[in-house]
């Protein structure tokens, strides 16, 4: 990839992780919505007072209500963070107050009023609303087992922030993790904890690195990963 390319790729995750292309899989257009989990009106409907979303979502709320209620159904699946680690958990685990993300896929050019009625794929319990400092996320594969303290990742991808930092550098980046960092395996919507030495080559891993907006990016590459994901699904990034 050369350098126009990269630079090309940032100009485009202002509005659209580069990551985000993967996201297509599955049926229909993907809406996320996150937010100030509400309260749950009834067994099936969850009201969420949004704060963000994907362009999609947003632009379906134009004239909206920031509090919204979506559906949720037998096959809706719901992820509860505790302490940097997911387990599978029920719409009975969330607390008012908590930081959610609704994920739902449904026909493209949906109204709100519809998707909103679409039961949701995915609800993920984040817990904590905002962190402290912004979030750098790096995308790419790793040639095998990570040790040592570091992480090699081929760069491909990545949020705003991360695409702006590797303008003008090599796509081989390291970066740090230590015994706070979470490797999470994601079979399909699952994760699983990992050890860094069980990456394997050609695994496609996602980096995440809380770090001031300011840092450059050796500094962000030595602050330690709070997640790197090995096959990350689609849902978290954002088209």
């Amino acid at each position: 990839m050369t350098r126009l390319t990269f630079a090309l790729a940032a100009l485009a995750a202002a509005f659209v992780l580069v990551a985000g292309a993967a996201a297509g899989r599955g049926h229909g257009q993907l809406y996320r919505f996150s937010g100030e989990y509400l309260g749950a009106p009834n067994a099936n409907t969850l009201a969420v007072q949004v704060e963000s979303g994907n362009k999609p979502a947003l632009r379906a709320m134009i004239g909206a209500s920031q509090n919204e209620d979506f559906s949720v159904g037998s096959n809706t699946e719901v992820l509860i963070w505790a302490h940097g680690v997911p387990h599978v958990g029920t719409t009975a685990s969330l607390q008012q107050g908590d930081y959610v993300t609704v994920s739902i896929r449904a026909a493209r050019g949906s109204t709100l009023t519809m998707i909103g009625n679409t039961p949701a794929a995915t609800v993920s319990d984040h817990a904590v609303p905002h962190a402290s400092l912004p979030e750098w996320l790096f995308s790419g594969t790793v040639a095998g087992p990570q040790s040592g303290g570091r992480v090699a990742l081929h760069v491909d991808s990545g949020n705003w922030k991360a695409l702006e930092a590797m303008l003008g550098q090599p796509l081989d980046q390291s970066f740090a993790y230590d015994d706070g960092t979470i490797f999470l395996l994601w079979q399909g919507k699952v994760p699983s904890v990992i050890d860094a030495s069980q990456l394997k080559s050609g695994d496609r891993i996602t980096v995440r690195i809380r770090a001031a907006r300011s840092a450059s990016l050796t500094q962000v590459e030595a602050t330690p990963a709070a997640h790197v994901g090995d096959h990350e699904p689609a849902p978290a990034a954002q088209e």
